[in-house]
């Protein structure tokens, strides 16, 4: 689904601020992996993120999903099949805007009709947000005209995974995507993310601090530092893998011990 060759970018290049964020990585996502990535800051996770939705094109190398070559597609156009959650709860909704209103927003944007208006969704559709609403149990099927502001910040997060997936994306992208949520919440958001990548069998990255959520879910864990991939376990290599394992593994793939604090205490 998803095929990474090769690709590089460096930030600032000739400049004593020079860096190179992605150095000549390689990948292979089959459908419907679910791939789990930690690192250290500035190992190159969110980078990662940003070249496959399309944030700056690569300086070498070749992006392509689905066999469709996307390395020079500009973001909006990736946007209709890649989904997108971030670490801040306040990214991907419009505040002012109702629950109603943001999920237009989201299912029209994946509209193959150009000619599909905001404005203009049928009663079948509103009555389709309301039925993926209730999917999410928190009880905003009922609140479809408050604005999206008045809402939690989970609430908030697991309606931007809603509005992320209620068209299943070819990819989805997490980015630490429960970081900034307390525990309780973190997981519920975390049990929906599985329940709806599980139902659609959609092929997912998720960057997360958390090493055992690195291990519990997906089917596959890998480990980014200095821009590159030091370790890419899956199947039989990683079922028993405790934590302690998988620092271990880091350790003699990177040369060096993980140093970022919110993994080593989460």
């Amino acid at each position: 689904m998803l095929e990474l060759r090769n690709i590089s970018k460096t930030f600032n290049p000739g400049t004593v601020n020079e860096k190179k964020a992605i150095a000549g990585i390689s990948l292979h996502l089959e459908k419907g992996d679910f791939v789990t990535i930690v690192g250290s800051n500035g190992a190159g996770k969110s980078t990662l993120f940003n070249a496959v939705a399309g944030s700056f094109y690569v300086d070498e190398g070749t992006i392509l999903l689905a066999g469709e070559d996307i390395t020079f597609q500009p973001e909006h156009r990736r946007s209709r099949v890649i989904g997108r959650l971030f670490q801040d709860p306040m990214r991907g909704t419009a505040p002012h805007m109702t629950i109603e209103e943001n999920l237009a927003l989201a299912y029209l944007r994946t509209a193959k009709n150009q000619h599909a208006f905001f404005s203009r969704t049928t009663r079948a559709e509103k009555q389709f947000f309301r039925d993926q609403l209730a999917l999410l149990g928190m009880g905003l099927e009922d609140r479809l005209r408050q604005p999206v502001g008045l809402l939690s910040g989970g609430q908030r997060q697991a309606l931007t995974l809603l509005m992320a997936t209620m068209v299943p994306p070819k990819l989805l992208l997490l980015d630490e995507h429960t970081a900034a949520l307390d525990p309780a919440t973190a997981e519920k958001v975390l049990s929906l993310t599985r329940s709806i990548v599980s139902q659609h069998h959609i092929t997912t990255m998720m960057v997360t601090h958390n090493m055992q959520n690195a291990l519990d879910l997906g089917n596959r864990t890998l480990m980014m530092d200095d821009g590159s991939i030091v370790l890419d376990i899956r199947g039989a290599e990683r079922q028993g893998l405790t934590v302690s394992d998988l620092l271990e593994r880091f350790r003699s793939g990177a040369g060096k011990a993980l140093d970022n604090d919110r993994i080593l205490l989460s």
